[in-house]
């Protein structure tokens, strides 16, 4: 199987359009179509993680075809950066955790002061508290 027909099936196996996979790669669908065509160039080391990562398959296996196609569940939580990591179950406190990562750098520290009052106007706890216990 050549590389061009790995990235196609771990496409189609992952369910996503070349269109999709473009977007989570950070590319133009044109360049996906290019990569699996039989004359097209082989992407990039960092263009072919990302496609890994977002079609679950092995590295190994996308870019020389060796090894298992298939994440195995270790390899799959070990592939995920620790400040990737969402280890938030609360709904909300995750929309507050996307709203802060979405905002610019200049609105996060304003971002976090309005929540810190919000807090302390709900709850009474005095921000010199916060500030003792390492907060900012």
């Amino acid at each position: 199987m050549t590389p061009q027909q790995r990235i196609r099936l771990a496409r189609r196996h992952a369910g996503l359009s070349q269109a999709a996979l473009g977007t989570a790669v950070g590319v133009q669908r044109s360049a996906v179509g290019h990569w699996e065509s039989a004359q097209g160039k082989f992407p990039s080391v960092t263009h072919l993680r990302e496609v890994a990562l977002a079609t679950g398959v092995q590295f190994e296996w996308l870019a020389t075809g060796r090894g298992r196609m298939n994440l195995s569940q270790d390899t799959a939580m070990d592939s995920v950066a620790a400040a990737d990591a969402l280890l938030v179950e609360d709904a909300l406190e995750l929309r507050l955790l996307a709203a802060f990562r979405e905002a610019p750098a200049r609105a996060r520290v304003p971002l976090v002061e309005i929540a810190e009052q919000l807090a302390q106007s709900r709850t009474g706890r005095s921000r010199a508290l916060g500030k003792a216990r390492g907060g900012t």
